[in-house]
Order: structure tokens, then C-alpha cells, then sequence
């Protein structure tokens, strides 16, 4: 992008071109994919200063940049996307991976070590609840949840109780949670983890931004050290590729790159160049998502058969969840789930009835999508904890897409009608009225 004084452009007109200098690629107005393994230096003195800065034999001198050497340690095309992410969040660096996962993993098996405590939020996507809970405790890493809606001093005293405060090393949440949109402050959590950092020990607090994407949160102006995201969801925004990205500062992310170089798990170039196209529609996309998301939840919320919807707009004003969603977010968002009167049957029965909503995991592409947590994506968590956490087997999970939202709130509406009536005792409907007045302004 061409310098131009006394203006800063927004991250969504930066996507077209920000990082990347056509003169570099025979003028082609697009990045091209550098589908290559490995890069020619100029002569040998260039390769061993290359080496020396990947492998951290020395910090880079002032002005050198690290040069291009092989495609498992750096490629134009994620180095140029990796920049172009960190507009949005406003972080100093970013990785991207092959996987939502294998981002989530790495920076999990980096930043603990054997006899650490993670404290993580319940619930959370339902592969990162078995890595936490299957697979960090056979490597010797204490797990500790916790459930939203608890107060600063509450999670501290939970620490306290455990008798493994001392052994604290990172709070990882999910905000909004994965399937229920419950949400926590992100504030109060980089508290308690000052709180429990020593000088010889930072207690790092991450966050999983999948759910509202790089527009509607940002975890790092909260005071989060680490945000991560599956990149198939609204980045990637067409279900046609699989990433994740990793955003912190320097320090943090020097950790995270080397890792992942060791690992091999970094994205090919072309998933960089799947994602860089898909940046330039971003906000567009999310916008009308959320749009569309608003007029679904207030279809939802005054229906027979619906007995709560679980949506960002549908906060109670006054309530802590309220004072939290308006420090935090800057939309609603896309994502809302919804109990249907009933149980497996009847969510069993609206699923199959859908013509247009595909029924399909995954969430934030262009196409609206509607599944069942308790037995898809969430089926690995032990029923108990499930309940618990209010994946019930009446929850169905939407998200929503571009199209014409009259056009789903038909598909839902005719799908809701093929279920045959139950008798159900539930809350009072006005519980859950929409504070749409207060949404609206976040669209």
C-alpha cells in the first residue's frame, strides 16, 4: 500500500494489499502462491545470518528482517497473511497453523510443563476439552474448569481451594463459550493471572476468539497475553480450507514460531493464499452475518417450540453478563444455539427437516450451518459435565450465514413445524426477551 500522510486506513481496506509489494512478484496485482520448499540465497554469508536469527543464535541487528529460507520456517505468502492478521487485533505477531488445534495444541504444550495447573473456562470446543482432559494429565499437567458468571475474587478462591495455586501457569478461556455463548471477562482473568504471577513465573492468559472472529472481541486490548483462533470459521469464512492462527507479542510468539517450526505443523502456502483472498470479504461477510443472526434471534424467541435461545443479544440488561458484553464485544455476533421443547427427538426431528441450513459442524461460513453439540461436537464430554454446562440433548447450535435471512428464518420456521407437540414445563419466556435496542447499534 502506498504511503499516504495524516491517514490511517481500517484494517478491512488493508486486506487488498497490506505486506505485499507487486514489483516483487512481475506486477501481478494479487500475491501469487509461492509453491516452493526452499529459497536460493545470494551467497553463503546471507544463509548463515538467515540460520543465525531462525534458530536464535542472535537477536536480529536493527532493520535486518529475517530472509526466506524454507518453506517450514517461513513463506511469503504467511508472512504477508500473518501481517495482514495482526491488523485486526492490533498484535505485535502472528503464526498461523495447518489447524484451529494444532494452533490451540502448540501453544498448550509450549507455554506448560510437567506439574503446572491450567485453569480453563467450561465449556469450550469439544476437542480442546479432550486434549485438556485426556491428554495434558498423561504428560503430568494438572487441569483445573471453572464455569462462567463467577466473579474475580470467586476464581481465585477456586484456585486457592484447589491447593495448586502456587502451580498456576496459564487461564485459558473461551469467550463466547462453544455452544452456549456464555461469556467471561476477559479483565477479571488477566487479574487473576497477575495476581498469581511471581518474578520468576508469568501466568499467561489465552483466549480462543474463534466465535467472534478478529472484528467483534479483541482479547488483547483486555489484557489477554495470547489469542487464537480456528481460522476455518470466519476467517477462512467458506468452508473450503482448514488453519489457525496464534496473535501476542514478540517475546510470546518467538516461543510459539519456534515450536511450531520443530512441530511442522505450520499451514501450506496455499492455505496463506486461501485466507489472504478471504480477508479482502471479511467484514462484509461478518456484517451481514450478524445481521442476519439478529433477525433469526428474534424469530427464535417468540416461537411455540423454542424454549431459550442463547444468543449475546438476548443478555438480560442489568446483569453482570450485560456489563461484561458491553465492555467486550463489539457485535452480537453470528453464533446462537437454542433449546428445543423436547429432547433428542425433536432436535433429531427439526435437523432433518431443514431444506436450505446445511447440517454440518464447523461455523462462520457463508453458508448457515445447524448441528447438535451434545451428540457431535461436544460427544466426547462426559454426559454429567455436559448437563452441567447446559449441552443438553434439546440444544441446537446455528451459524449463520450470508444468505437472504428471510429466506432461513423460513427454513426454520418450516423445520420447527414438522415437530410434533410436546408438553414441557419451561422458564417464563420473558426471561429471555431480546434487549434488541441494544443490539441493533452493534450491527
Amino acid at each position: 500500500m502506498k504511503p499516504v500522510s495524516n491517514h490511517v486506513f481500517r484494517p478491512e481496506s488493508m486486506m487488498m494489499s497490506y505486506g505485499y509489494k507487486p514489483e516483487l512478484s512481475e506486477g501481478a496485482i494479487k500475491c501469487p502462491i509461492f509453491q516452493t520448499s526452499t529459497f536460493v540465497f545470494k551467497n553463503a554469508e546471507e544463509g548463515k545470518a538467515f540460520f543465525e536469527i531462525a534458530y536464535g543464535i542472535r537477536e536480529k541487528r536493527v532493520n535486518e528482517e529475517l530472509g526466506l529460507i524454507y518453506s517450514r520456517l517461513n513463506n511469503p505468502d504467511l508472512e504477508i497473511l500473518e501481517n495482514r492478521l495482526c491488523l485486526w487485533d492490533n498484535a505485535e505477531e502472528c503464526a498461523v497453523f495447518e489447524s484451529g488445534m494444532s494452533a490451540i495444541t502448540t501453544v498448550l504444550l509450549e507455554f506448560l510443563n510437567p506439574g503446572d495447573l491450567l485453569l480453563y473456562s467450561k465449556p469450550i470446543y469439544g476437542g480442546t476439552d479432550h486434549f485438556i482432559n485426556t491428554f495434558l494429565p498423561k504428560i503430568g499437567i494438572n487441569v483445573l474448569g471453572f464455569l462462567p458468571g463467577l466473579s474475580e475474587m470467586e476464581i481465585k478462591e477456586i484456585l486457592l481451594k484447589s491447593g495448586k495455586a502456587d502451580q498456576l501457569a496459564m487461564i485459558y478461556i473461551e469467550t463466547p463459550a462453544n455452544p452456549t455463548n456464555t461469556i467471561i471477562d476477559i479483565a477479571a482473568c488477566a487479574n487473576v493471572a497477575k495476581h498469581f504471577s511471581t518474578s520468576d513465573k508469568q501466568v499467561l492468559t489465552a483466549v480462543d476468539n474463534t466465535y467472534m472472529g478478529p472484528l467483534w472481541q479483541h482479547p488483547l486490548k483486555h489484557g489477554a497475553d495470547i489469542v487464537m483462533y480456528s481460522a476455518t470459521k470466519y476467517i477462512g469464512g467458506h468452508s473450503d480450507v482448514i488453519a489457525g492462527a496464534v496473535l501476542g507479542n514478540s517475546t510470546l510468539m518467538k516461543r510459539v514460531k519456534t515450536l511450531r517450526t520443530f512441530l511442522g505443523n505450520m499451514a501450506s502456502p496455499n492455505t496463506g493464499w486461501l485466507l489472504m483472498r478471504s480477508l479482502e470479504t471479511l467484514k462484509v461477510r461478518m456484517d451481514q452475518q450478524a445481521l442476519n443472526a439478529q433477525k433469526v434471534a428474534e424469530f427464535l424467541i417468540s416461537h411455540s417450540k423454542v424454549a431459550k435461545v442463547y444468543y449475546l443479544g438476548c443478555i438480560q440488561e442489568g446483569s453482570p453478563a450485560f456489563d461484561i458484553y458491553k465492555k467486550q464485544y463489539t457485535s452480537s455476533g453470528a453464533m446462537l444455539s437454542f433449546d428445543i421443547k423436547g429432547g433428542e427427538e425433536e432436535a433429531f426431528s427439526f435437523l432433518n427437516h431443514l431444506k436450505m441450513i446445511q447440517l454440518a459442524v464447523s461455523l462462520g461460513s457463508t453458508e448457515s450451518l445447524a448441528e447438535h453439540p451434545a451428540s457431535m461436537t461436544h460427544a466426547g464430554i462426559e454426559p454429567s459435565h455436559r448437563i452441567e454446562m447446559g449441552i443438553t440433548d434439546s440444544l441446537v447450535r446455528l451459524s449463520i450465514g450470508v444468505e437472504n435471512y428471510n429466506d432461513i428464518i423460513w427454513d426454520i420456521e418450516q423445520a420447527l413445524n414438522k415437530i410434533e407437540p410436546v408438553i414441557t414445563h419451561t422458564l417464563p419466556q420473558s426471561e429471555y426477551l431480546l434487549q434488541m435496542e441494544n443490539v441493533s447499534q452493534d450491527i
